[in-house]
């Protein structure tokens, strides 16, 4: 991997990667072992992934959907599990993330979370914010739509109590009400284990995203599965909407 490691660092790299770390489940199911293995093994592969963007590749920005809003839907066993294991992922890895120069951010309904894990975040966020080698983001009952509703309202409450006119609702400000603000919007979106959809994730801000689908299940993601992905994404001839003038 070293070989094409060096390759796409020196092609340039993304600024933005986000990935849908989908499989955990059917990683799970073909070992014939519980689901909540499954997820363990998926946040084994969500550590190995940041410690190998900051210490090796140099990519800015990540983000990782790790609990949707659509999952509240699962058995409360499940959901609770998943939280517990968030909730510790932050708490363990805190004092990795300062000494790496990681700065955590977390999109999402934070009041839909426990308490207890609201705290564990609003410390980890507070005790990284001065992080400048990465900026990691978790996307915890987050929704792309939801995102986008939560925007609307935003500037709903600005044009109401004046802060605004509706002359002044355009793509910039929606941007700016977005839970991700202050983030630039993802070049490459991944999504593992074999499925061909976004599933409601950064709806708005991956329009212009590359998207990359992998058979791959999440917990066998590797880090040289993503310099793969990177690899594709450099073949692609992003033109935003343009036609390239032919020369001659």
């Amino acid at each position: 991997m070293s070989t094409l490691l060096e390759r796409v660092k020196a092609a340039g790299l993304p600024q933005h990667v986000a990935v849908i770390m989908d499989g955990n489940g059917r990683w799970a199911r073909a070992r014939r072992l519980p689901r909540t293995v499954g997820h363990e093994a998926g946040a084994r592969a969500a550590e190995r992934l940041v410690r190998f963007v900051g210490e090796r590749l140099g990519i800015q920005y990540i983000t990782l959907f790790a609990f949707s809003a659509e999952n509240w839907a699962r058995p409360k066993a499940e959901v609770d599990f998943l939280l517990t294991l968030l909730d510790r992922f932050i708490a363990e890895h805190l004092q990795e993330f300062v000494d790496s120069g990681v700065r955590l951010r977390v999109v999402g309904d934070p009041a839909a979370l426990p308490k207890s894990m609201q705290k564990t975040i609003a410390r980890a966020i507070d005790t990284t914010r001065r992080g400048e080698k990465l900026d990691l983001t978790i996307a915890l009952s987050y929704g792309g739509r939801q995102d986008i509703v939560r925007a609307c309202r935003r500037i709903l409450a600005d044009v109401a109590e004046g802060r605004m006119t509706l002359q002044d609702v355009d793509e910039d400000a929606m941007a700016r009400r977005l839970d991700t603000v202050g983030t630039p919007d993802p070049d490459l979106v991944i999504r593992t284990s074999g499925e061909r959809r976004v599933s409601n994730f950064l709806l708005w801000q991956s329009a212009y995203s590359e998207l990359y689908f992998t058979d791959t299940l999440w917990p066998d993601f590797s880090p040289a599965d993503l310099v793969l992905a990177i690899d594709d994404f450099q073949k692609r001839e992003r033109r935003f909407g343009a036609v390239r003038e032919e020369a001659g």
